[in-house]
């Protein structure tokens, strides 16, 4: 008898050594795992972001290719507000985090096109607006400056001193002939 309650005894002190255990192994486990789900979601919104800013780059240059940012007379704000209402759920932000950059160039070949993010920081002196004419041949640059909590992706994914993801859409093009005179509707397509 003396025996077996010696064995219960023991075994109660290992079922009470090992209560705490469970909460430190989930502690442990716990910490990289949230971190894992948080850089994961964060990646999405990055990817979602980079989708919203290519489309609404693409969308607005069709205005600069038709002739239509002409006739409304853009400049590079214009142009931007413009975007900047495509970018659908991100709209809010896009006025403050948005450069652009739209120019004509001589040949599609190899066109030198400065980098504004040279250096660690966004120079906006070397971004520029210009509409073109009929015919010109064009590229159209967006920046998007997308803010990052989790450390190591702003390690990773930032060319800026500032921590932030910098995405970019480039779209390139050939103005349409948009000089409707003799024989042409009159009207914007």
């Amino acid at each position: 008898m003396m025996r077996r309650s010696a064995e219960v005894s023991a075994r109660s002190r290992r079922r009470k050594s090992r209560e705490g255990a469970a909460a430190v192994e989930f502690g442990i486990v716990a910490l990289p795992f949230l971190f894992m789900m948080f850089a994961i979601f964060e990646i999405g919104m990055v990817f979602v972001t980079s989708s919203l800013l290519e489309n609404a780059t693409m969308e607005t240059a069709r205005l600069v290719r038709t002739g239509q940012a002409s006739t409304r007379n853009f400049d590079k704000a214009a142009f931007k507000t413009e975007m900047c209402g495509r970018m659908s759920i991100f709209a809010g932000d896009c006025e403050g985090r948005a450069e652009i950059d739209v120019r004509e160039v001589p040949a599609f070949g190899n066109p030198v096109l400065p980098d504004p993010m040279d250096g660690g920081t966004f120079d906006t002196g070397q971004t520029t607006y210009a509409n073109g004419q009929p015919g010109s041949l064009m590229v159209v640059r967006a920046w998007y400056q997308q803010p990052l909590v989790t450390p190591f992706l702003s390690q990773g994914l930032s060319r800026l001193d500032n921590g932030k993801a910098m995405l970019t859409a480039t779209t390139a093009f050939r103005n349409e002939p948009w000089g409707w005179g003799a024989g042409g509707s009159g009207t914007n397509p």
